[in-house]
Parts: C-alpha cells; structure tokens; sequence
C-alpha cells in the first residue's frame, strides 16, 4: 500500500506543468534584458561629436524602430502555426503546443548567442523572432499550458489553478529579472557583454524541453460546465410531469435559457481581454525605453530591479484571487484588476523619480487578475476538449492587437518624446478604463442569469 501511494504520489507529481512556466520564464527574462543591452550598446553613438541629449534621443528612435519590426515579426508569425499546433494538442496529444514552442526558443536564443560572439548586425534577430513564431511562439505555448492548468482542476478552484500558475511564472521572473543586470555585466571581464547571460537562458529553455519530454504527464480531464449542464438536462427529463409542462410556458423557457453556455457572455470576455491586453502591452512597451531616457537614465543593474518590481504584482495578485476569491464573483475580481492597472499607468505618466516609479508599481498590485480569470471564466463556457482551441484564438487574438499595438505605440511615444515622454501612459489609462464597458455587462447578464435561477429554485 505504501508503494502504491508513492507510485500515485510521483505521478500527481509528473502533472505539474510549474517547472515549465518557471524554467521558461527565468529563460525568458535572462533573454529579454540581453537583448535590450545588445541593442541599446549596438546603437550606440558615443564617437558622435553632436551633444549628449541629441544622441540619447537618436538611439532611443533607433531602438525604437528595432523593437517595432522586432515585435510585429514575433507577433505576427504565430498566425502560421498557433491554431495548427493547439488543435494538434487537442486531438492528438497536449504536450505538442509546449514541445514546439521550447524547440524554438531554443533555436532562436542560439542566434543572439552567435550574434553576441560573431559580431553580426543586429537585424539577425528579425530572423530569430520569425524562427520562435513560427514554431508557435509564446501564442502556442501558454494556451498548452493553461490548457493543462484547466483540464486537472475543478470548475470552483479554476481561478485560483490559474493564477497559481501566474504566480510561478511571476516569482520566476522576478529571480531572472533581479539576476540579469548582473550576470550581463558580471563576466564582461572575461566574456563579451551578454554572452554568459543568453548562455544561462539557453540552458533554462533545454532544461524545459528535456522536462516537457521525459517527465511531464497529462493530467485526467475534471468534470466540465457543459457536462454538468448536460448532466441536468437528463435530470430535467426525470422530473414530474406537471413540471415539465408547467416549463412550456413562455415564462419558464426564460427560465431555463441562461442553463446553457451563453455566447455574449464569451464574446464581451474577449472583447474585454483584448482591450485589457491592449492597454497593458501598449505601456508595457514603452516602459524600457521610458526607464533608459531622462529623467530615469537607469542602468542595466537598476533596470533588472525595475524589471523585478513588476513582477511583484504576481505575488500580490495571487494573493488578492485567494481572498477575493472567498467573498467575490470571478467578474468582481476581474474589474479590481483593471482597476489597479489603470491608477497605477496613470501614475506612471508623471515619474519623474525612481522612489515614483516604484510608487506606481505598488499601486498596480492586482493588475495581473483579470486576464487568468477571464481565462477561468471562459472554460467554464466550452467542453475540455475545446480548452486549446479555445485558449490559442484568445492568445492569437491578444497577440495580433498586442502587434498593432506595440507599432502604434513605439510611433506615438517617437512622437511625443519632446514634449511629454508619459503620454502612452495616458492613452493606456483611458483603455484600460474603457476595458470595465463589457465587463460591466458580463456583470449585469450574470446577475440577471442568477435572478432567474433563483426564481427557479423557489
């Protein structure tokens, strides 16, 4: 008996998709913080006889310009492969829209690391970023992963499976962003700038594909909305006979309506994640820049650290879903969320010191909420074996709006440089305000879904 509960115990444990999200995500941190210093130092112009604040603008522009190419490459080749390779997850096996995905990280990190050592123009990584989204991209591999966050836990602890996955992620990066300053300038002694750095994240990705491989498991489905719900329809067939034909009335039929999936209900959550994510992407794009430039000027040190603030909001946000979760509706939670991201971009548009920047950051303690609850709320709408499908055109939807967005952005905060840097914080606020519109009435369409079950009951 002992053995047996052992043999169950290491394969409970062989389910946990966390070591993935963790090892990738300090991956992807340790990546990130290289490539913005590999791009920052290849355009830099100090040989340049013109004055110090003419340079610093002409190589945020170029940076600028880089990371707008750069981002609608990575963002728009996923469209290739993300829906292919979740569906192939969905029929054929779950670990295919994780595997993929790792294998092209792993390529397209090797580029940088030859970039670095060779000296290549920097234009190599518009490849690289093809090469990862093409292979599925982040798209494909976190809709794999939130597919199998959902598929071994029940509908009541949906959220919080989710965003402990959020939190894993959060904490990890947290680690890789506090380590990578450090480690890009650490062995510059002996090793080129980054080398060591993108070395350390090229590992973190073989480690998750080796796992991905060899030790990950499939976790058993948990019972799905759709099947209870079906579960009460052959119910409702056993019932007396006076019920049943009381339920012809017109009255009863609005009555039992709101059992089944509702479709608004599906539509206003996406809307309302899309233009959450919109915001959130179009101010998450601009920050680096904003943080290199007047009056921050931050280094590669400070810029882990900054990095690893906002990666505390994991932690806070967590926390926030394990209480709010006891007294509040999911769509309750998901509106706190939006509301905390929203004050805290608009104090962001006035940082003007570093102790203002973190002030901004603490304010932004629940804004990673809405977007795993919104994914909760959604696989409570759809059958187990739609979670892929379902979480990629979510993820493809959030990519393709996160592309246009990242261009339109970049192009405003050029513009806008001269004469109020925190501008793009601005427009994100009123996004991110305009996001609570659906929400509200996903809000009013559960209540009134509510109202009517209880008039059921009695």
């Amino acid at each position: 008996e002992v053995a047996a509960s052992s043999m169950v115990g290491i394969m409970s444990m062989r389910t946990w998709i966390e070591p993935v999200v963790a090892g990738s995500q300090v991956a992807s941190a340790f990546y990130d913080t290289a490539l913005l210093l590999v791009v920052k130092n290849y355009y830099n112009q100090t040989n340049s006889t013109a004055p110090s604040h003419v340079l610093e603008d002409a190589q945020q522009k170029a940076v600028s310009n880089f990371y707008i190419i750069y981002n609608l490459v990575l963002g728009l080749s996923p469209l290739v492969s993300a829906y292919g390779l979740s569906k192939l997850g969905d029929r054929i096996h779950r670990k295919i829209p994780i595997c993929f995905p790792l294998l092209g990280y792993l390529g397209s990190k090797t580029l940088l690391l030859l970039l670095i050592l060779l000296g290549w123009p920097v234009e190599v990584m518009y490849g690289a970023a093809a090469l990862n989204g093409l292979t599925g991209g982040f798209t494909t591999l976190w809709a794999g992963i939130m597919a199998l966050g959902s598929l071994g836990s029940s509908e009541s602890k949906r959220s919080l499976r989710l965003i402990i996955i959020e939190l894993v992620y959060g904490l990890a990066g947290f680690l890789g962003s506090m380590a990578s300053g450090y480690l890009f300038v650490g062995f510059s002694d002996r090793y080129r700038e980054g080398t060591v750095l993108v070395c350390c994240s090229i590992a973190c990705y073989a480690f998750c594909l080796l796992y991905s491989i060899f030790v990950l498991t499939v976790p058993k489905p948990a019972a799905s909305c759709p099947a209870k719900a079906k579960s009460a329809e052959e119910v409702g067939g056993q019932l007396p006979e006076a019920v049943v034909a009381g339920s012809s009335q017109p009255s009863e039929n609005r009555i039992f309506t709101p059992v089944s999936p509702s479709k608004l209900i599906i539509i206003l959550l996406f809307v309302a994640a899309i233009l959450y994510d919109l915001a959130v992407v179009g101010a998450m794009n601009v920050l680096p820049l904003f943080l290199l430039r007047e009056p921050l000027s931050w280094n590669a040190v400070e810029i882990g650290h900054g990095n690893a603030a906002g990666y505390v909001i994991f932690i806070t946000s967590f926390l926030g879903v394990l209480v709010f979760s006891r007294y509040m509706r999911d769509i309750t939670m998901i509106m706190i969320g939006v509301a905390s991201f929203s004050a805290g971009i608009l104090i962001m548009a006035f940082v003007q010191w570093t102790f203002l920047f973190y002030i901004a950051r603490a304010v932004m303690l629940f804004a990673l909420i809405p977007l795993p609850t919104i994914r909760s709320m959604l696989s409570k709408h759809v059958e187990g074996s739609s979670y892929g499908k379902v979480f990629v055109l979510l993820q493809l939807s959030l990519v393709t709006t996160g592309v246009v967005t990242s261009t339109v952005y970049n192009k405003i905060y050029q513009n806008t440089l001269d004469w109020y840097s925190g501008f793009c914080f601005i427009l994100s606020f009123l996004v991110g305000c305009l996001s609570l519109l659906p929400l509200s009435f996903v809000a009013i369409k559960q209540r009134s879904t509510t109202g009517s079950l209880e008039i059921l009951t009695e």
